[in-house]
């Protein structure tokens, strides 16, 4: 299907993990669209990625670039801006769950706010003069930890939890600019970060039978590409009266009823 983001400047964050990340598969996904994915991220592997789809003729640009740090933004998005001369969509895509729980420093918590929100709002506030010129969209990637909580994770909880409340604060604010805001609601995908944390675990393999068993549909965890393709989708045309939503795509894990999983 030709989701019409051909040439479309997507400004996409996170997009710089390692192979099979969310993030790098959004990457790869917005490249065989036709799409032109500006990745924002500080880690120097996001050359080598944009290096390799230039050399396959598809034009992309990375901006290294430090989320955290304003003056590190907002040089980023001109940089991008200066470069095309438009912004069509973005994708915040940073998360790391750095368990920064009330044991934690106030540093600390600050710190995974900065990350996991602040990051987000940073990007969107200097991408918006350019959004509303092309009457763009913004995609939050989210995770269910905003809605259920998980333990020991304040820092993480409460910033996915505040993504949550900007994406539809941004859908309210772009009604009249005629742009789109949405979030993925993200719960158990395998991406190489799970699998190093499984791999961790002494009982790893009976850790993650016993999280697969919960998921209601096939019993497995969401795949980076079916996040891909939710993804792509949002930020296209064929979802032009979509906005304010938080989109799961979890395989019914958060909402489904538990009886589901009851053994015969």
């Amino acid at each position: 299907m030709d989701l019409g983001l051909k040439d479309k400047v997507v400004v996409i964050s996170g997009a710089a993990g390692h192979p099979g990340s969310i993030g790098e598969v959004m990457l790869r996904a917005l490249a065989r669209e036709g799409a032109i994915p500006a990745v924002v991220d500080r880690n120097a592997r996001g050359f080598g990625y944009v290096e390799e789809l230039q050399a396959q003729g598809i034009d992309a640009h990375f901006a290294q670039t430090d989320v955290t740090e304003p003056e590190q933004m907002a040089a980023a998005v001109q940089q991008i801006a200066d470069k095309y001369g438009r912004i069509d969509a973005v994708i915040n895509n940073v998360g790391v769950n750095d368990g920064v729980s009330l044991e934690g420093s106030l540093d600390d918590f600050m710190y995974s706010l900065k990350l996991n929100m602040v990051s987000y709002w940073l990007l969107v506030k200097h991408c918006f003069p350019y959004l509303k010129e092309s009457k763009g969209n913004v995609l939050n990637i989210g995770s269910k930890v905003g809605y259920t909580g998980q333990g020991n994770t304040s820092g993480y909880a409460a910033a996915k939890g505040g993504v949550l409340a900007l994406t539809r604060e941004w859908a309210v604010d772009f009604v009249k600019y005629g742009m789109r805001s949405n979030a993925i609601i993200i719960a158990e995908s395998y991406t190489p970060a799970y699998d190093t944390w499984i791999r961790g675990l002494e009982n790893g393999e009976a850790k993650l039978k016993s999280i697969t068993d919960r998921i209601p549909l096939e019993n497995r965890m969401t795949t980076p590409e079916e996040i891909a393709n939710t993804a792509l989708f949002l930020i296209s045309d064929l979802a032009s009266h979509t906005t304010g939503q938080h989109v799961f795509v979890d395989g019914g894990y958060v909402h489904l009823d538990r009886a589901l999983l009851t053994q015969a």
